[in-house]
């Protein structure tokens, strides 16, 4: 199967797609349906892409479209997934889905919970998330290949976040991604109460 992989090239996951017989090409910029047919692509992956797909786009893949997203869905769709889940308390760990015109929206066809010490930092545990999504996939992908895999539809509520939404908690973010997480846990709940 010919496989798009939207974001930026992961070599592990690109190394067992072709250890499954697929032939993967990979993309971070913007696509268009037009490029997509010329391509003659079968499958779309999207894991840390940037860019929001078309609706038009997207009905060229029924069922054959999906996302790798590093929350444990409904919560924290969007940017900066890792990070709210700290700040707002939220949920953790790692879900793949399909693909819709909205942000994180689709149906979800695997999920895995993730725990964290508060000793961890924004990097440790997004690499945790990193390695959970990853062994998701692995075991996920013949199942979503196939066709054969159980979608099932989001449950109400959740979060969504902005890549701007961030910026208000920027001062937390102390040592960058070595911010220990500890220091993070509620603060946005915390800020929004002070608000009240």
């Amino acid at each position: 199967m010919k496989v798009l992989l939207l974001g930026p090239p992961r070599q592990t996951l690109i190394d067992f797609l072709e250890c499954q017989g697929d032939e993967v090409v990979t993309c971070e910029a913007p696509i268009t349906g037009s490029q997509l047919a010329t391509m003659g692509m079968e499958f779309l992956i999207s894991y840390g892409y940037r860019h929001i797909l078309q609706a038009e786009l997207l009905d060229r893949f029924p069922s054959r479209a999906i996302n790798l997203h590093i929350s444990l869905l409904p919560w924290n769709r969007g940017a900066d997934p890792n990070l709210w889940s700290f700040l707002e308390d939220t949920p953790k760990g790692v879900t793949i889905h399909y693909l819709d015109p909205g942000i994180d929206t689709g149906a979800i066809l695997a999920q895995r919970a993730v725990a964290f010490s508060p000793d961890d930092t924004l990097r440790t545990s997004y690499e945790a998330l990193s390695v959970a999504i990853a062994e998701l996939f692995r075991e996920s992908w013949p199942a979503i290949r196939s066709g054969t895999a159980i979608a099932t539809p989001q449950p109400p509520g959740g979060s969504t976040h902005r890549l701007k939404s961030k910026a208000a908690y920027a001062s937390l973010l102390t040592a960058g991604w070595d911010t220990p997480v500890r220091q993070l846990i509620g603060a946005a709940r915390c800020q929004e109460t002070n608000h009240v």
